[in-house]
Parts: C-alpha cells; structure tokens; sequence
C-alpha cells in the first residue's frame, strides 16, 4: 500500500536509521581529522571553519581583490537554491504519506503550532528585555545614509489579509520559480495528503516523490563539498566590501543582538531538556556543520538540506522532520522575530523618542502576526522593521543606521532560526514518543561529520 512503501522510506528504506553501536563508537578525534586510504582528512565541518576564518583574513588583507570573490558566492547560493524546492516538495510528500494517520498528522501539526507559538513569544521577550537592559541605541550618533534603502522599505508593508490570501498560490510552477516557500508548503501539504487519500492509485505518485527526495538528499552531499570555497568567498567578500571597521559604531547594538540570541538559545535549550529529557548539547554537536552554513552564509535555504540529513542521523523520523522543519521555516523564525523586536526600540533609542513598556508589549502582540511567513516575503525583515516602526510612530529612516551591520546581524539571526527550528523537530519527535531513549543513547555517542 501507498503508506506503507511510504512509511518504509521514512524509516530509512526498510532499515533502521539509527546506527549501530561499532559505528556510535568512532573516535572522538575523527571529527576534525579523520583517516581515510591511509591519508588524514580534514572533516567538512573543519573544513567550513577554515573557509570562514581565511575569508575574513582574506577580505581584511586584500578587500579588493575579496570584493570580486562575490559571483563564487552568490554561485554556491543559487546551487543550494535550486535544490530546496524540489527536496522540500518531494519530502513533505513522502512525509505525509509516510505518516498514514491523518489524525497522527494533524496531530503533528498542532503541537508544531504549540511549540512555535511558545518559542516565538519567548524570543520577544528576550529580544526586548535585552535591548531596553543595555539600551544600544542611547547616544548613538550615526547620520543614517542609505536613502534608497530606506524609501523602498518605507514603501513597503505587511498587509495581513494579503499575506493569508498569498499562502494559497494560483501557479505553483511559478511559486517555485520564485522560491515562495509559504506557497510551496501549502501545495505540497494538499498534494501529499490527496496522493495518500486516493489510496494505491497515488502510489507511482509517492514513489517518484521518495526516488527525487533521495536524488536531492545526494544532490546535496555533491554541493556540500563546495562550501568551504561558498563560505570563503562569501565572507570574503562581505568583509572587503565594508571592512571590519563597520563594526565599530555600531558594536553594542551587534553584541546586544549577538547576547540576546545566544540567551534564547541557551533558555529554549534548558526548557527543552527539562520537558522531553534530552541532552541538546548533543544535537548542536550534530548541528555545527549546518550551523557553519547557516552562519557564514546568512541563508536558512542553505543550511536546510543538511539540517534535515543531520537530524535524521541523530534519530529523528523522517516523516517529523519533512514536515516541521519545513513548516518551522516559514512560521517559526526566532532570531529574524527577536531582532525585529530589539531593532524597532533601538530605532526609538537612537531618536531619543520616548517608547514606554506598555507600547513595547502592543508592538509585540504586532510582531506575533507579522512576522509569520515572512520569509517568503523579499528584504522581510527590513520591511516588519519598517512597517513596524510607521505603525507606532516612529522615524522609517531610522533603518538606514543598521543597514551597513544588517549581513553582521543577518548571519547570527540565521543561525538562530536554524537551532530554533531544530530543536521544535527533536521536541514534536519525543512529544510523539518517536525518538526513544535507546536511540538517543546510540545518537549522544556518534560522530556527525562527513
């Protein structure tokens, strides 16, 4: 039956996915250096870390010639692109019919939203604790500079009621060229429950959508190798473009993001761990190559591939993750909410306008709505900035004063998203009794570098 050659994949091709305790047991050492046909090998993980560190040394020493490093990593982007579509379409697919139950499915989707919703309000809180503590923007004196920047924000809004009409597309070839995940997620969840509802008539249907999901999975391990070349020149190139002294001014709003990231993390992480009993440190472990990725790139697209494979190597059903991690992409992004939170009362800061708590909790309760599925939306951040600071009064120019730090800040809010997302995979897997004790044992002791 369709759900059950489904469900055959989703538990890693009619094997368990979880590996054996000789294969757990790999040295700790092989995860930075590992020998292969005699030789040492440098592990892609490491590999990343160099790329990252010898890109900003080499956009620092020669920024010129770092400049025209860009076309190398705007190249790495796109072939990342050009493979979420297709895995993410063919993975929720395969996810749902994997799932069988539709019930289990909608099941998996509420506490999805519960885990969301709690995740989300927790980083505005963090985000506006932090910024009215260290208050970044008093005695700011920067003259903001990026007119054009700022006119095109200000000219933009998020319009609710458009946003829940643009979930559900009218072309879903032309969603995909324009990579609108909101509305690739919404077709790809309708086609894969219509594909397991019409029983084994969909069933050629399904196995094309677990053969491309498996094609992409390889597709992408062939890209990954690229990414240290991606990553240096990337930062490279940011770094020759606006030199390390960009940070300078701005330092205490970028270290006040940077700590208030790191704060939510470390909360979310401990409540967590304290719910479902699980040792996340662990998970970051199997998470720093896409982390890397994430970071270095400023791209949630990009880290997405390997974040999936990685979960699922850490015990993770491969039917949760094809579907929360999808969907947490488009409704649960913490770091973009907590620094659009911090950025608006930093924006009143700079201003010397005054913006009381009982305001700063109405703004809030604005950004809980508009920040969802914002990622679909081109510049999103900018533009909730922007829509946000009008809404209540304040200067829309303000956001010129970030924009020079805007990819400094963009890398670590990218990260964020990234945990965040992984994390609600690992609680809605132990939330649905999927991811036992056993094998996160066999996960705590294997190794995660390739």
């Amino acid at each position: 039956m369709i759900v059950e050659a489904a469900a055959q994949f989703a538990a890693g091709g009619g094997k368990s996915n979880t590996p054996t305790q000789e294969e757990a047991g790999r040295s700790e050492k092989g995860d930075a250096l590992t020998m292969k046909n005699g030789k040492w090998k440098l592990g892609l993980t490491t590999q990343i870390f160099l790329g990252l560190i010898l890109g900003v040394l080499f956009g620092h020493l020669f920024p010129a010639l770092a400049v025209d490093l860009k076309p190398i990593g705007d190249m790495f982007i796109r072939m990342i692109k050009m493979i979420v579509v297709p895995l993410i379409f063919s993975s929720l697919i395969m996810g749902i019919a994997g799932t069988g139950d539709f019930k289990k499915l909608g099941r998996l989707g509420l506490k999805s939203i519960i885990w969301f919703e709690a995740a989300t309000t927790l980083a505005l809180v963090v985000g506006l604790t932090v910024v009215n503590v260290f208050e970044p923007g008093q005695g700011l004196q920067i003259t903001a500079t990026d007119a054009a920047a700022v006119t095109a924000a200000s000219k933009k809004s998020i319009d609710m009621s458009h946003m829940l009409i643009n979930i559900v597309p009218t072309n879903v070839v032309d969603a995909a060229a324009r990579g609108d995940m909101l509305q690739i997620i919404m077709f790809s969840v309708f086609f894969g429950v219509a594909a397991a509802a019409v029983g084994s008539k969909g069933e050629p249907v399904v196995k094309v959508a677990v053969s491309i999901a498996e094609v992409m999975f390889q597709f992408t391990s062939y890209v990954m190798r690229l990414a240290p070349i991606g990553v240096f020149a990337l930062i490279g190139f940011t770094v020759g473009k606006f030199g390390l002294g960009m940070l300078v001014p701005l330092a205490k709003l970028i270290g006040s993001l940077y700590f208030a990231l790191i704060v939510f993390v470390l909360l979310v992480l401990t409540i967590a761990s304290l719910l479902i009993r699980v040792n996340f440190f662990h998970l970051l472990r199997a998470l720093k190559e896409p982390l890397l990725i994430a970071f270095s790139t400023a791209s949630s697209e990009a880290a997405l591939p390997v974040a999936m494979t990685k979960l699922e190597k850490f015990g993770v059903p491969k039917h949760i993750v094809t579907f929360v991690l999808p969907t947490g992409y488009t409704f649960n992004l913490d770091g973009s909410t907590l620094y659009s939170a911090l950025a608006v009362v930093f924006i009143a800061q700079v201003y010397n306008i005054d913006f009381p708590l009982t305001t700063q909790l109405l703004m809030v309760l604005t950004l809980m709505l508009s920040t969802k599925g914002i990622a679909a939306v081109p510049g999103a951040s900018l533009i909730v900035i922007a829509g946000t600071a009008a809404a209540f009064g304040l200067p829309v120019e303000g956001i010129a004063i970030i924009l020079g730090v805007d990819r400094i800040l963009d890398m670590a809010r990218t990260a964020c998203n990234l945990i965040g997302n992984c994390i609600a995979s690992v609680v809605v897997a132990r939330w649905e009794h999927e991811l036992p004790d056993e094998q996160l044992a066999v996960a705590y002791a294997q190794q995660y570098d390739d």
